[in-house]
């Protein structure tokens, strides 16, 4: 199987330092304020948010392909919850909100392929420590 690679650097204090997060074709900046407060640049919640939306937008995508539709879209939102716990900030909760539009696709054929892709994407696998809910729309 395939393995990527990204590199973050930081610089300086945590609160007064910054860093650079780079990808593929992704370089950018990340502070104390954009990953605590709200200031300029990303954050490593918003990277994961991009990954496991990304991630379950594909699986469900497959999943709906192997009963032989052709899903016209996949729209995943996610929302990661960072909170603290007694050893420090903690992401605690992802919220996934799904859009799909497919034609012959049925609500009970949908919401089971949905719960699937949940639970077998390899990054919600991989965050199965946070608790992952799931908000999925067929439309």
């Amino acid at each position: 199987m395939s393995i990527r690679t990204a590199k973050a650097q930081w610089n300086g204090t945590l609160k007064e330092g910054d860093g650079l997060m780079s990808f593929s074709n992704y370089n950018g900046p990340y502070t104390f304020k954009s990953r605590f407060e709200e200031g300029d640049g990303t954050n490593p919640e918003e990277l994961i948010g991009a990954a496991i939306s990304g991630c379950y937008s594909m699986f469900l995508s497959a999943l709906i392909s192997g009963e032989n539709l052709k899903p016209e879209y996949v729209k995943t939102t996610a929302r990661v919850h960072l909170d603290n716990d007694d050893i420090g900030p903690k992401i605690t909760l992802i919220e996934l909100d799904t859009k799909v539009k497919c034609n012959g696709l049925s609500g009970q054929k949908f919401e089971e392929l949905a719960k699937a892709s949940k639970e077998k994407c390899p990054v919600s696998r991989l965050y199965s420590s946070a608790e992952i809910k799931l908000d999925a729309e067929l439309e």
